[in-house]
């Protein structure tokens, strides 16, 4: 016992109930828990491992109740037991005076507690009366208006009653013997106990659980500076980016400039020109109509259609420098029959099928391809090389469009085009289509689009002339779209033509 007092209660209490060991078990790890604490954990955890130090087994350790441990366990339940818990000792009530033996039962009938010396008396004259493991004031075990032995317990009032009760406050009510109920009471008590220590099972292995989760989210010093580096270098990567981003709109501006600037000098150049050619007309207009007459002729000049053209080019370049587009195709729309360019700018009729991985957005039937972005705002303007191709279509056409089967390409579907039909000349896809006359043929092609006008103009780029323009009104993105019909081996690649600052000066 010495020993037993000695010991702290830490050492003899169960890290999964917290409590004072119940026939402690050792695993092999030399931590000790209570049998059924363990086996309860092992059997809601995925692994065999112990709580405390996470040692895993491969296979669920042989275990036995340590018996040492049990004997020191249930002393030190004893010690640790407070003397008004313990339960207190009945005395003989026949016995007088100080020192008197304890009862060892008691009598139902007699009302009194007797030691075994007493009870043989007792026992020997009244064999009849009913007796019991002893109890101090059995008063208390005594109806208080009938003064009758409280033998039964009424289920609806719950309360105990004597027999009498049952005649006249508990009459009809349903009773059993107080000795059923404290059984059902018992069993009731044992299976809340059995709840409370489930439960109690629950919440260490949720604490366990989240321990080990916190261990796991701990960072450690080494992951702190990895991740600092990393937001340290995105942010860098971005002001790089916002720096180059910066450059290439001031070059772009410098680059406007220039051309604007080169533009106007040339202008102006044509302006001296045409006012020293003005005065000349003036000094000719005042002499006689002889002289007049004879010197005509040289100055015969359509000066204002000149003067109107160059303005008119030069409006119209610096609108398709601002509006120029960097058209790329998107590979997932193309038709099996189609081949594109490594750099998505041309696309060319194969005259064979590929075996392509289906897709929702290619078009399955008709030999079509549509730009990867869209427009759903602005202006914008691309070129096309169709060279000598006879067979295409080219345009804008809406992103809802649909991509599989037979397709009629016209505005009331959705489609905004210009076309080259063999055998049936130039035509634009309004329902009906309107056929038209050009002459020469035209074989670079520019688009333009203004989205918010609902405007799509199309211009023979090196003839520098307007084709025609289709005017609806826009509702969704719209993409470039192109359609080559056959395949002619002489010709069958359209191109999309690079737009900066040399090639519209060149164009000029």
């Amino acid at each position: 016992m010495a020993a037993t007092g000695n010991l702290s209660e830490e050492q003899v209490h169960c890290s999964i109930c917290l409590d004072v060991f119940t026939n402690p078990v050792s695993i092999p790890c030399g931590h000790n828990f209570c049998q059924s604490c363990i086996l309860g954990y092992w059997k809601t955890s995925p692994l065999y491992q112990c709580p405390m130090c996470k040692k895993s087994f491969h296979k669920r350790p042989d275990i036995s109740v340590n018996t040492v441990l049990r004997e020191i366990a249930e002393q030190f339940k004893e010690i640790r037991q407070k003397p008004e818990d313990r339960k207190p000792e009945v005395l003989c009530d026949v016995c007088l005076g100080e020192g008197r033996p304890k009862a060892v039962k008691s009598c139902l009938v007699c009302l009194t507690t007797f030691c075994e010396e007493h009870l043989k008396a007792h026992a020997a004259r009244f064999t009849k009366h009913k007796l019991m493991e002893p109890v101090a004031n059995m008063e208390d075990r005594m109806c208080p208006k009938h003064e009758r032995l409280l033998e039964l317990f009424c289920k609806k009032d719950q309360t105990c009653v004597c027999v009498l009760c049952t005649e006249t406050d508990h009459r009809a009510h349903y009773t059993v013997p107080v000795e059923r109920e404290w059984m059902d009471k018992k069993a009731q008590l044992k299976k809340t106990e059995i709840d409370v220590q489930q439960m109690i099972q629950d919440r260490v292995k949720k604490v366990e659980e989240m321990k080990h989760s916190l261990q796991l989210n701990k960072v450690s010093p080494k992951e702190k500076d990895e991740s600092v580096q990393v937001f340290t270098e995105l942010v860098r990567s971005i002001q790089r980016t916002q720096a180059e981003l910066l450059l290439a709109i001031e070059e772009k501006q410098r680059q406007m400039e220039r051309w604007a600037e080169g533009l106007i000098a040339e202008l102006e150049k044509e302006i001296l020109e045409l006012k020293r050619r003005n005065t000349d007309l003036e000094n000719v207009a005042r002499t006689d109509h002889i002289h007049f007459l004879k010197v005509r002729s040289p100055f015969n000049l359509n000066t204002d259609l000149d003067l109107e053209l160059a303005e008119s080019g030069s409006n119209s370049l610096l609108l398709v420098f601002v509006c120029a587009v960097d058209v790329t195709l998107d590979p997932d729309t193309a038709n099996p029959w189609l081949q594109l360019s490594q750099d998505r700018h041309q696309v060319r009729h194969l005259g064979a099928w590929q075996d392509l991985p289906d897709h929702p957005d290619r078009f399955d039937t008709v030999v079509i391809v549509l730009g990867r972005d869209g427009f759903t705002s602005g202006r914008h303007y691309w070129e096309v090389q169709v060279g000598d191709k006879d067979d295409w279509y080219l345009g804008v056409a809406r992103a809802s469009v649909n991509r599989k089967g037979r397709i009629a390409v016209s505005t009331t579907q959705g489609y905004w085009a210009l076309a080259m039909k063999k055998g049936q000349g130039y035509r634009v896809s309004t329902s009906p289509p309107l056929l038209l006359l050009l002459d020469p043929k035209p074989k670079r092609v520019g688009v333009y689009v203004d989205y918010e006008e609902g405007q799509v103009s199309f211009y023979d780029v090196r003839a520098r002339t307007h084709i025609y323009t289709l005017k609806d009104k826009f509702t969704e993105k719209i993409l470039p779209f192109f359609y080559l019909y056959c395949c002619d081996k002489a010709s069958d690649t359209i191109a999309i033509c690079p737009l900066n600052e040399k090639t519209l000066i060149k164009q000029n």
